[in-house]
Parts: structure tokens; C-alpha cells; sequence
């Protein structure tokens, strides 16, 4: 027996792969792929599909799975971090193009209802091709993705009252006053029961799951508790988009948020990209080409109107014309959750079949439009201040920058990125993880920890470590951590497979980390080097030379001669045990001849030679030592233009080129 839903489903996938293949080749949007798919699919297109109301159910999870992520994203403290940005901002822009919708559509004789239902539509703008694209363009951290962000999450929220408001609009309910009483306590019993379970139902849940160590269960329990919450406020008479939305930002005050992510980010892909397509199998194209004229009016204005709307809400927050002209050019278009609200407004009569496809084919149009408006913003904007006008109001913006300051400062704890920089990431809080971390601590580098124990998270919590919660096998718990940022990464964990799929992923990600790899025995090291670890540290021959350490030790041997001795082993069967190809590109290197020399970072501690304040020049470091000063950090400032003429004081941190014995002999005479 066929399902039809099934052949649809690979029409759909399959004409998508080849739609898209063909977009990358002209590198044009994906997003725009998969509404052309469903044009050209569709029963105004080719008639490919004929299961439509099923597909409807695919999007309408996959819209399910959007929010929930949004939801996970954020938290509540993070949301009441940037509120002014989030209410005042949105109340503006959303405010606004409803006025201004209605006022235009009751302008031409429509009914006033009817008019503010779709300022309703076109108020709202696209949170999946936005953020998707702000990300890809490295800028969702930018002043304008910031406030575009917060922009968009009041129009996520501002959706539901929306929906509730229609019926009303529609003058399907006798009593006003009760049924907005009615919603006042639907909105109470949300409040209360995301608080409760944020706090002290999910964070328990999670740490039992977690404790399994059963992947299997952390996913089917994310999946759970996300249709769980959107089906009660369903029941609820709410949106089941809500609902998810919800049960993401109860996830997410848990340190398990970013492996929930993790876990669901796959699903919401496939699922989002059936709902863009499903937007595609509703437009009529023999419509669209019969009121084309009037249709590209409607979409300049809602792009005119939008954009300074979105601009006008950034300007009353006192942001820089670049970031008001970023964006408007951002939030210019109709986005998905106007689709969703449109089904309500066709079930209450207040669209016409007519206006449902003006309203598509307007909405598909700005969508289509976005990812080239968004790539070309940045050039736009710098062309725009060249203007007399925008010069003029450019050179009058000192006094709002500075009456900035407090919002851009809640603008920066919008939790969409963490802000990591130039840090050091360990994979795995057992004993070597918890031995780097200390170090890092104390030579005050910046580092943040991923463990998937979380007895160990909890260890790292109370003693205060940056510990997050998630498989490091996946790009998204790296991505996370910011890995392509890193200068280090450190996997200190027991489990090979999962060692060598962290290499392979953070070379997806980065070639210039350096990766620090620490393994069980010496056989599993020329595997590691080979798919992109910098050095590879086995368990069994490090136990080896703490073994016959010992054994000197014991024999009276002087520390000094055991340490050189290490020294050797270490420098020796490490070289040997480096793969053929990685030594030959170390011995072809432009000067084969060139002596061993090492980059340390010495303090200066004691003044036994004379050389506290004294000029380098003075110090006759390279005669005496044959040591050469690269650069020093001085009360965290780092002075890299070195010269003989400058001073070496107390408590410098000098870095030092030269040979290991000249530097050992050097910083014996400072630091012993």
C-alpha cells in the first residue's frame, strides 16, 4: 500500500537537493531554493504534490522546532537583560506597520477590522531567514543583529496575543472585557508554570537523564518536554508555537540547553525547510503574473514602510545611522509566523481568498529579496552616509552615542553568542581536565570546559568553572564554545572514537587551533596526527617516564640530571613517534641547520645580574645568555615594539627566543 505522504515527502527532498544544488552554483540563497521548490511542485506549479494538508502538519512542526530552539537560545534573565530593547524596540516597529497597514487599507474603503488584521501580517518579519543569515555573516553580535534580534523576539511573542485578538477582530465573541480577562489569566497560569518548572521540575528531570549517559533518552526526553508544553497551550486555546517557545526557555535555564540544541537542531532542518517549501506550494502563480503590477507595489511599500519603521525603532533606541540603516535593510520583510496567522484570519473571514494571495504572493516576494538585501547591507550603508542629509544627522549623533551607552550595554547581554576570544577549550573535566583548568586559572587564561558527566558538572559549578553541558562530537556544542576562535583546544577524555570525531570536527571548523590530544596508549598517536591533532600526549609513556622518574629518584640521582634526562626521552621518542610525513615536513623546513630554539615567557622576579632598570641594550641578554626579548606584558598591557632602548622593570613578563640551556640559565637569574 502507498502512502501518499511519503512520495510527497521525497518529491519535495529530492527536487529541493537539485534546486539548491543548482543555487549554490549561481550562490544564491537556500532559503530562496526551497520556495521555488514549492512553486514549482506545487498544484499552481508542476502538480507534484497532492498530499498538501499532511505536508501543512510537516511545517507546521518544523515551525514547532524553530521556536523551541529560539527558546533554547535564550533564558529568562537574559530576556529581562535586554527588555527595553525587546519592548520598546518591538513595541515601535510592530506598533507602527500596523498603524500604518491600517490606516492605508481603511484609506481605500476596507473595513477597519479587517485592515488591522493584516497590519497585523505585515508587521511581523522572517526569524528563520534573518537570524540564519546574521549568523552565516558572522554579525548576529553586531549592534544591528542585536537589536534585530531583539526585534524579532517581541514578534515571536507578540504573535500570540495576535492570534487571540482575531476572533475578536472577527466580532466572534459577545463579551470583550471577559474574554480579555480570560486571556489576562491564560497569560498568569503560563508565567507561573514556566517559572516552577524552569526552576525546579526540568533542571532535576535533565540531571537524571544526563546521568544515564543514554543519548538516546536525552533526545527523546528534549522531544517530550518540547511537544508537551506546546500541546497545553494548545489545549489551552493558545498557539502551539507558544507552547514550543516555551519549553525551550524552560530548557534552557538548565546547563543542558546547548546539547538540547544539539540534539534538535537536525530535526528543525529538515522540518523548516518542508515549511518554506509548503509556503511555495501555496502560491498561484497564474495569479501572481495577472496582478503582477499591483503585487510589486504592495512589495515596495511593504519593504519602503518596514525598513523605516524597523530604522525608526533603532533611532529612538540612540543607535549610530549605521546600525538604523543595518536594520531596516534587515527586517524589511513578511516572515513565517504571518503565514501561520493568516490560516486564523482565513478561518474568521477576515482575509479573502483574493487578499490571502496578494498577501502570499507580497510575502514570498520580500523573503526572496532578504538574502540579497542582507549581503549587500553593509556596502549600502556606507554608501547611504555619504548623503548630505545623513551627514548631517551623522554629525550630530555625539550626544545620542553617549545616551547610548546603557542600551548597547543591555544590548550586550543578548545571549545569542558567548563571547569568547583568544581561549583555551578542554573536552573532559577527569583529572587532566581538572589539572589544566587550575593551571589556567592561575596563569589567568581565559578557558571554558565541555563535559557530558554531570557529576563532574556539578564538581566544576561549585567550584566555579565555566563548564557547559554537551557532547563535544557534535559542531554545534563547538560552535558554541566558539572553537574557531580558540588558540588551544585540549580533549582530555577516554573514549578514541569520540576523540578522533572532535579532531575531525574542529578541523571543519578550524585550521589554526592548536589541538592538544590526550590518548591511552602510544599506538593511537599517528591516527590523531593524521586527522589534524598538533600533538598527541599517551597515557602509557608518560606513566613510563613518571615510573623511571621515580626509580632515579630513588637511587639518589640529582633532580637536575633526572629532569634533562626526561627532557631527552621526551623530545626523542615523541620525534619517533610522529608520523613519516609530519617529520619530513619538519626536517624540509628553509634552514635545516637552524639550532633547536624555544619561545618561553619568563618573569622577572629578582634582580641578581643588574638588569632591573636597565635599557635592553644595557643588559647584554644575547651576549651573556644568548637570549633574544620578543616582546613583554607589563600590568596586562603588552609591549611588542621591542627595542634597545627599552626598560626591563619588576614583575615584567618577558618572552624569550633562544636556546633551552641560555634560557635556563637566563631565568635562573631572575626567578630563583
Amino acid at each position: 500500500m502507498e502512502i501518499p505522504l511519503l512520495s510527497d515527502i521525497l518529491i519535495i527532498l529530492g527536487c529541493s537537493v537539485f534546486v539548491i544544488l543548482l543555487f549554490q552554483r549561481f550562490r544564491l540563497p537556500a532559503i530562496l531554493g526551497f520556495l521555488i521548490t514549492g512553486v514549482l511542485v506545487g498544484p499552481n506549479g508542476l502538480g507534484f504534490i497532492q498530499a498538501s494538508h499532511e505536508v501543512d502538519i510537516l511545517a507546521e512542526i518544523g515551525v514547532i522546532l524553530l521556536l523551541f530552539i529560539i527558546g533554547l537560545e535564550f533564558s529568562l534573565q537574559s530576556l529581562a537583560a535586554i527588555q527595553r530593547t525587546v519592548f520598546i524596540g518591538g513595541a515601535i516597529q510592530v506598533a507602527g506597520t500596523v498603524l500604518v497597514t491600517a490606516l492605508v487599507f481603511a484609506a481605500v474603503k476596507m473595513p477597519l477590522p479587517k485592515a488591522v488584521f493584516i497590519g497585523f501580517l505585515f508587521s511581523l518579519s522572517s526569524t528563520a531567514i534573518v537570524l540564519k543569515l546574521l549568523q552565516e555573516k558572522g554579525e548576529i553580535s553586531s549592534p544591528h543583529g542585536k537589536i534585530a534580534l531583539a526585534i524579532l523576539i517581541f514578534q515571536d511573542i507578540i504573535v500570540v496575543p495576535m492570534m487571540l485578538f482575531t476572533p475578536l477582530l472577527a466580532g466572534q465573541s459577545d463579551n470583550v472585557v471577559l474574554s480579555l480577562l480570560i486571556l489576562l489569566l491564560k497569560g498568569l497560569f503560563i508565567i507561573g508554570f514556566v517559572l516552577l518548572t524552569a526552576r525546579y521540575v526540568v533542571p532535576k528531570l535533565l540531571y537524571l537523564v544526563a546521568r544515564t549517559k543514554s543519548k538516546e533518552l536525552f533526545i527523546l526526553t528534549t522531544v517530550v518536554i518540547c511537544f508537551s508544553v506546546a500541546l497545553l497551550t494548545s489545549r489551552m486555546g493558545l498557539s502551539l508555537a507558544l507552547g514550543a517557545f516555551l519549553a525551550g526557555l524552560i530548557i534552557s535555564e538548565s546547563e543542558y540547553s546547548h546539547q538540547a540544541t544539539s540534539n534538535v537542531l537536525p530535526f528543525r532542518e529538515i522540518f523548516t525547510s518542508i515549511f518554506f517549501v509548503s509556503v511555495g506550494l501555496l502560491l498561484d502563480i497564474s495569479f501572481l503574473l495577472r496582478h503582477l503590477p499591483l503585487i510589486l507595489t504592495f512589495t515596495l511599500f511593504t519593504v519602503v514602510a518596514k525598513g523605516l519603521l524597523a530604522s525608526l525603532a533603532t533611532l529612538v533606541l540612540r543607535y549610530p545611522p549605521r546600525t538604523v540603516i543595518m536594520v531596516g535593510l534587515s527586517l524589511f520583510q513578511v516572515g513565517e509566523f504571518a503565514f501561520i496567522l493568516s490560516k486564523t484570519g482565513l478561518e474568521y473571514n477576515l482575509l479573502s481568498i483574493d487578499a490571502y494571495q496578494y498577501f502570499l504572493s507580497v510575502s514570498i516576494l520580500t523573503m526572496g529579496l532578504t538574502p540579497f538585501v542582507i549581503s549587500r547591507a553593509g556596502r549600502f550603508s556606507i554608501f547611504a552616509l555619504k548623503a548630505p542629509l545623513l551627514r548631517r544627522i551623522h554629525s550630530k549623533m555625539p550626544v545620542i552615542k553617549a545616551a547610548a551607552v546603557q542600551v548597547n550595554s543591555e544590548a550586550a547581554a543578548a545571549p545569542s553568542h558567548h563571547s569568547f576570544e583568544d581561549h583555551l577549550v578542554i573536552i573532559g573535566y577527569g583529572i587532566n581536565g581538572k589539572n589544566v583548568a587550575k593551571a589556567a586559572r592561575e596563569a589567568r587564561i581565559p578557558f571554558v570546559i565541555v563535559e557530558l558527566n554531570p557529576e563532574n558538572i556539578r564538581q566544576a559549578r561549585a567550584v566555579g568553572e565555566p563548564v557547559m553541558y554537551g557532547d563535544a562530537t557534535g559542531e554545534v556544542i563547538l560552535s558554541h564554545v566558539q572553537v574557531h576562535k580558540a588558540r588551544v583546544v585540549v580533549v582530555a577524555i577516554s573514549d578514541p572514537a569520540a576523540t578522533k570525531k572532535i579532531i575531525t570536527n574542529i578541523r571543519s571548523l578550524s585550521h589554526k587551533v592548536y589541538i592538544i590530544i590526550r590518548t591511552r596508549f602510544v599506538l593511537e598517536i599517528e591516527e590523531n596526527l593524521r586527522l589534524g591533532a598538533d600533538e598527541v600526549i599517551p597515557e602509557e609513556f608518560e606513566t613510563s617516564i613518571e615510573i623511571f622518574t621515580r626509580v632515579l629518584t630513588r637511587y639518589l640521582v640529582p633532580e637536575a640530571q633526572i629532569e634533562g634526562f626526561v627532557r631527552k626521552i621526551r623530545s626523542d621518542n615523541y620525534e619517533m613517534l610522529r608520523p613519516a610525513a609530519k617529520r619530513r615536513e619538519l626536517s624540509n623546513g628553509p634552514a635545516p641547520d637552524l639550532p633547536e630554539l624555544d619561545v618561553v615567557a619568563i618573569t622577572v622576579l629578582r634582580d641578581h645580574e643588574g638588569i632591573v632598570g636597565k635599557k635592553i641594550s644595557e643588559a647584554n641578554m644575547r651576549r651573556n645568555w644568548g637570549v633574544t626579548v620578543l616582546a613583554i606584558r607589563r600590568d596586562q598591557r603588552y609591549i611588542t615594539d621591542v627595542n634597545p632602548d627599552t626598560l626591563i622593570l619588576y614583575q615584567d613578563v618577558l618572552y624569550i627566543l633562544g636556546k633551552p640551556e641560555g634560557i635556563a640559565s637566563f631565568s635562573a637569574q631572575i626567578t630563583a
